[in-house]
């Protein structure tokens, strides 16, 4: 009777849908700080692992917003979606994260890009190019990495220039040796996706990617096979790292099979993005959270 039983039991398993270690997390288009720490309460309690916001460069101040949500939140991840080195200080972002860090409990994440142009940020700051912009991503990570290790620290760069200092420096993060950071890479771009295979996760698209050519599955496993050779060619090891998919998914069984398609490409974590804005942003964000993350 067991041998009948097992082999039963085998073809019933054989038929549910297989377990992933997918993680999950939601972007917030649109909240004041006090309904982004709400909604990142109500995202840990419907199961989520993070929830992101976003950095203006002139708006509501990014760090702040998570420091309100890490406040009343125990578990849930937080982070940005995602930072433009170029134009910020890698000292002023390290500092900034190492403590929102250690206030959290070491729950920070940190998504950085060279930054899309647009009207927020040219009616303030000149484009001082693409070549200038992928200089200054490349060194600032230097110096974020350099300072997230701790002093005595320096570096010298074309635009960047640190000398070791032990004046009052933040807390250590708690995650170490950095707070982790999420680079964009974008295929099939070789300095790209090489400056993405050196960090903790990728954040894939590609170039000339956009809205009338969606960037699908089979696009991020295009990302995925270019990045896994440039990570090894570095002597750092795929396991661990972080593959992003950004999308919008139904609330239940379309949206499983909508990650699942995600994880099948080489998905590791799935980010909710619904960048649409409007009076009804923070209402839809909260039912999407309350329908809970897919579960491929």
């Amino acid at each position: 009777m067991r041998r009948p039983l097992f082999r039963a039991l085998s073809e019933v398993c054989d038929t549910l849908p297989a377990m992933t270690n997918l993680q999950t997390g939601i972007v917030i288009s649109a909240a004041s700080s006090r309904e982004f720490a709400d909604l990142a309460v109500e995202a840990e309690a419907a199961g989520w692992d993070a929830i992101f916001t976003w950095e203006a460069v002139w708006g509501q101040d990014a760090w702040v917003t998570l420091t309100a949500a890490a406040m009343v939140t125990e578990r849930i991840r937080l982070g940005t979606m995602l930072t433009p080195l170029p134009r910020i200080r890698p000292w002023d972002l390290a500092g900034r994260a190492a403590t929102l860090d250690a206030l959290s409990g070491g729950r920070v994440q940190l998504a950085v890009g060279m930054g899309a142009l647009h009207e927020g940020w040219l009616a303030f700051e000149r484009d001082e190019g693409r070549k200038v912009r992928a200089e200054k991503l490349d060194e600032g990570l230097a110096v974020y990495d350099g300072l997230m290790r701790g002093q005595p620290f320096e570096y010298t760069g074309t635009h960047y220039q640190v000398h070791p200092t032990d004046f009052m420096p933040p807390p250590a993060p708690i995650q170490q040796p950095r707070v982790p950071v999420w680079v964009v890479g974008a295929y099939p771009a070789t300095r790209s996706l090489r400056r993405a295979a050196r960090w903790d996760g990728l954040l894939a698209t590609k170039v000339g990617y956009a809205a009338e050519t969606p960037f699908g599955p089979a696009d991020l496993a295009d990302v995925v096979a270019a990045v896994r050779p440039l990570r090894a060619e570095a002597g750092l090891p795929w396991d661990g790292y972080q593959v992003v998919a950004e999308g919008v998914s139904e609330p239940g069984a379309a949206g499983d099979a909508t990650a699942r398609e995600w994880v099948d490409a080489g998905a590791t974590y799935w980010v909710e993005s619904d960048w649409s804005m409007g009076a009804d942003a923070v209402d839809r964000h909260r039912r999407r959270i309350e329908a809970g993350p897919p579960r491929p």
